[in-house]
């Protein structure tokens, strides 16, 4: 090859490289610069905020079993369905009521007494730092008298604290019946002796007041399994109703005048009335309304009624069993309840 051409092919593959060196300049230095995010991470300008927040939703765990298992289920509920971190943390009544209403933490105590603390709560309300979502359980009457359910099968209609004078000769004849009410350092000890009387009760039934709560469930356990006939008082959420079957008495209307005087150690001419309703809550600090719309629509349905939690109570009592995991059976079985409690996913 003579100089001339070799000078030609030259200036070609001269040209031909220059675009070419150019293009591989480029590349390399776009790959020495950050690559933009794909599309699918990018945070669009106006994207909602997550349902619960961006902290940790706090639910305050009381130390009787069936708010913990309360909380242990609102807990399960929000992370599944809702995507929040919830945190379940140790309460107290008046402890938890009085943070939530200075600090606003914990978020949210799924069964509170209200009217045992209700200086405390009040406050917090005046403050509006806190406010009820909803009742805790769908009843509002808590205590009462019962029977088995082989004697309540001697009565055409639900059997009443009214009806008992009548029945009770029949039902018992030649003998008192044996009526189990609560210790006697108990209120209701007070409250049963009184209504007893206001039932023209006084010769026809055996008033029983054991040392202590074992020994009140002890006789009534004995009871039902000798078949006796007898009364007792008992109080919801509580696992005995679901582990033996028995049968409330209607205890008539609640008259708050007469309820005083059955609550008095000395009551000249007591009244027949129901016991006391009791307000329990499901308690939100105000600021899941504000900020967390959803989630405050949530615990708006979220009320039990106290049959499910007495069923829950009876697994608790299970050799084994701990609040977690029969929180966790009953998201597992009861989606038919927990469900309506999220809705249509509006407030």
């Amino acid at each position: 090859m003579n100089g001339k051409a070799a000078a030609i092919i030259g200036l070609v593959l001269t040209l031909l490289a220059g675009p070419a060196l150019a293009q591989f300049t480029t590349l390399d230095d776009a790959g020495d610069a950050p690559a933009p995010p794909p599309e699918s991470e990018e945070i669009a300008p106006g994207a909602p905020e997550p349902v619960c927040g961006d902290q940790p939703f706090t639910i305050a765990r009381m130390n009787w079993p069936s708010a913990m298992l309360l909380a242990e289920i609102h807990a399960l509920v929000l992370a599944a369905e809702f995507d929040c971190e919830a945190r379940v943390m140790p309460g107290d009544p008046g402890g938890t009521a009085s943070s939530m209403g200075s600090t606003g933490q914990p978020a949210m105590a799924p069964e509170l007494w209200v009217n045992r603390i209700a200086d405390v709560w009040n406050g917090a309300m005046e403050a509006q730092m806190v406010r009820s979502a909803a009742p805790a359980y769908a009843e509002s009457s808590f205590e009462g008298w019962y029977m088995p359910v082989y004697l309540a099968g001697n009565f055409t209609a639900t059997p009443s604290a009214a009806a008992l004078a009548e029945a009770l000769p029949l039902l018992s004849p030649g003998q008192p019946m044996r009526f189990i009410s609560c210790p006697i350092d108990w209120a209701c000890s007070i409250i049963n002796r009184n209504l007893v009387r206001a039932h023209g009760l006084d010769g026809l039934v055996e008033l029983v007041e054991p040392a202590n709560r074992l020994e009140m469930d002890r006789l009534i356990a004995e009871g039902v399994s000798r078949r006796e006939p007898f009364l007792f008082y008992y109080w919801q959420p509580n696992a005995v109703l679901a582990q033996l079957e028995f049968t409330a008495l209607d205890m008539g209307a609640y008259d708050e005048a007469a309820a005083k005087c059955l609550a008095s150690r000395i009551c000249a001419e007591p009244q027949p009335s129901a016991f006391p309703p009791d307000l329990v809550i499901i308690a939100l600090a105000e600021r899941v309304f504000a900020d967390m719309p959803q989630i405050a629509g949530y615990f708006q349905r979220a009320t039990l009624p106290l049959a499910e939690m007495d069923a829950m109570l009876a697994q608790l009592n299970l050799p084994g069993a701990t609040p977690e995991t029969v929180a966790k059976r009953f998201v597992a079985e009861r989606a038919d309840i927990w469900r309506a409690w999220i809705g249509d996913g509006t407030p």
